[in-house]
């Protein structure tokens, strides 16, 4: 299987002629403010934070300053239901590898259900082996990763666990890899720590310091769910009493 020798996305930073008002949002959250300059694995960096640190508020800007839409999808899909795109995207620099890739995708789990309506709406099912709407939420993620997605690509997720089982979950994982191997990048916000596994991936932190790398087993993801795994009983009778409590 070729492989190419620099990343489809190298890295993101503010341009230097951006007119940055940190009084507002975004630039007011924590990470967004502290941003200087992402650098991204060749094949998969994860984003992982608390809800609000920023992580798809910065792939939102990335996607659309690649030339995505911002509901998702390929860069042909361009409707917007809402007119809720933040300014990140102008005040980014993307530097980019060479070659450019011949295949991409913005998965966002919040507005997925709008760009399975578009595709019926403007009969383009073939490429995802069929209506979407007639699959469940989490049949129809599997079928882009599986159908929709061809190799040689920059690939965007925002929470793609959302509509997975666990099982479902590691079959992604596999599928990822797959992609991997045929010249693929990813750039993945995420809460799973069966994501967040895929070994030799790069993970941002967002959180109010700004941004930092740390390492799988550092993360909270990982720490929290093996330990509530590991004593659920006595977390638990914790959790359920401090509710009494309150």
């Amino acid at each position: 299987m070729p492989r190419r020798i620099k990343p489809y996305l190298l890295h993101a930073s503010f341009r230097p002629d951006a007119d940055l008002n940190y009084d507002e949002f975004p630039f007011n959250v924590p990470a967004v403010r502290e941003l200087d300059r992402i650098e991204f694995h060749p094949s998969v960096t994860f984003f992982v934070g608390e809800n609000g640190s920023g992580k798809s508020t910065v792939l939102e800007a990335i996607a659309v300053a690649l030339g995505f839409g911002v509901e998702g999808g390929t860069k042909n899909v361009q409707f917007r239901t809402v007119d809720s795109v933040s300014p990140l995207h102008k005040a980014l620099r993307l530097a980019r590898g060479v070659p450019q890739p011949r295949d991409g995708y913005f998965l966002r789990a919040e507005s997925f259900f709008n760009v399975a309506s578009y595709m019926d709406e403007v009969g383009y099912t073939e490429g995802y082996g069929g209506s979407l709407h007639a699959r469940s939420h989490g049949e129809s993620f599997m079928a882009v990763l599986i159908n929709k997605l061809k190799g040689n690509g920059i690939y965007l997720f925002d929470e793609p666990e959302a509509a997975l089982s666990p099982n479902r979950q590691m079959a992604a994982l596999g599928a990822i890899h797959q992609l991997v191997e045929a010249s693929s990048q990813f750039v993945i916000a995420t809460h799973s720590p069966i994501m967040l596994s895929y070994p030799n991936a790069k993970i941002i932190q967002f959180d109010r310091s700004g941004l930092s790398e740390v390492a799988y087993e550092d993360t909270e993801h990982y720490a929290i769910t093996r330990d509530f795994l590991n004593n659920y009983p006595r977390r638990l009778e914790q959790l359920l009493s401090d509710g009494e409590d309150a």
